[in-house]
């Protein structure tokens, strides 16, 4: 006689009627391995619901969460990239924008827009990491002085959203000269005391740190972005040294001053909008109280 007997109880579903799982119904967080479902993932503002990890968004979720209503109007969004070089590498460059332009929906790592943000005009650049890791060539670099020139001609703040590896090998020169376009765009911005707000996301390095990603009026960031110019590795590798604990990670260069504060995914658009708020009530005292000089008339 036998020591186990199956006895077969419950639902019987023959093997070629079974189904897979669909993919992206659940999300697993990197840090804290936490599994949640997408649907309450996207809830939260793709952050983890355990750790409050910040997992990496493009342009359309920032717009969503920044512009109310996600009403926004958006500017030169057909602008693609050209090949001055008629670089090749593991494929030619015209080639590589094309197969990016249809896998991610998008023309280029940056997309720039304007429309209000809890009832104030604001101008907006967003990266995105997805268009060959959120690369700076001629096209990121135009189109942001473009949201400039537009901030500066509608007297609104301006707000870069950098995630970024870099400048884009595949166009050289021309991409290290987005570094000085921008920051000449920028100083322009500043001279006529508009707010230029600066959000460093994660990651934000090489060429976009070197230039409009460190120059704001404010500098912030999300919790936990890797920022620096070098990555770590290569850093590690030149100076042949361990790096500090947490080295490149926001919270390191906020301990060492190159940010002004950092702000939760879901918290962003109320912070930013009390602070551009105190800047125009701070603007118009400023205004009000600056002495007049007019000449008065001598009697004859």
């Amino acid at each position: 006689m036998p020591w186990f007997k199956r006895v077969d109880k419950g639902i019987h579903t023959p093997t070629e009627e079974k189904k897979e799982t669909p993919d992206g119904l659940w999300y697993k967080c990197p840090e804290c391995k936490t599994v949640t479902s997408m649907a309450e993932h996207r809830k939260n503002l793709n952050t983890c619901v355990k750790c409050n990890y910040h997992d990496r968004i493009g342009s359309k979720e920032y717009f969503s969460i920044l512009f109310d209503n996600n009403e926004f109007t958006e500017m030169d969004e057909n602008m693609t990239s050209g090949d001055p070089l008629s670089f090749v590498d593991s494929k030619p460059y015209p080639k590589r924008v094309a197969a990016t332009q249809k896998s991610t929906g998008l023309k280029d790592a940056v997309r720039t827009a304007y429309g209000k943000m809890n009832g104030l005009d604001i101008t907006i650049a967003c990266m995105d990491f997805a268009y060959i890791g959120g690369s700076m060539g001629s096209v990121v670099g135009e189109k942001i002085a473009r949201a400039i020139d537009h901030a500066r001609k509608t007297r609104t703040p301006f707000m870069m959203i950098s995630k970024s590896g870099g400048a884009r090998m595949m166009e050289a020169g021309f991409s290290l000269m987005q570094m000085a376009k921008t920051s000449a765009k920028l100083a322009l911005l500043s001279e006529e005391k508009l707010p230029y707000i600066s959000m460093l996301t994660d990651p934000t390095t090489g060429g976009v740190t070197a230039s409009f990603a460190m120059l704001g009026d404010f500098n912030i960031a999300e919790p936990g972005a890797l920022i620096g110019f070098a990555g770590p590795r290569v850093i590690k590798e030149t100076i042949g040294k361990d790096l500090p604990k947490g080295f490149q990670s926001a919270e390191f260069v906020l301990e060492h001053g190159f940010l002004d504060f950092i702000v939760d995914r879901k918290q962003l658009k109320t912070r930013l909008a009390d602070l551009l708020g105190m800047l125009a009530a701070k603007n118009e005292v400023a205004s009000e109280e600056k002495p007049t000089n007019k000449k008065t008339a001598k009697s004859s």
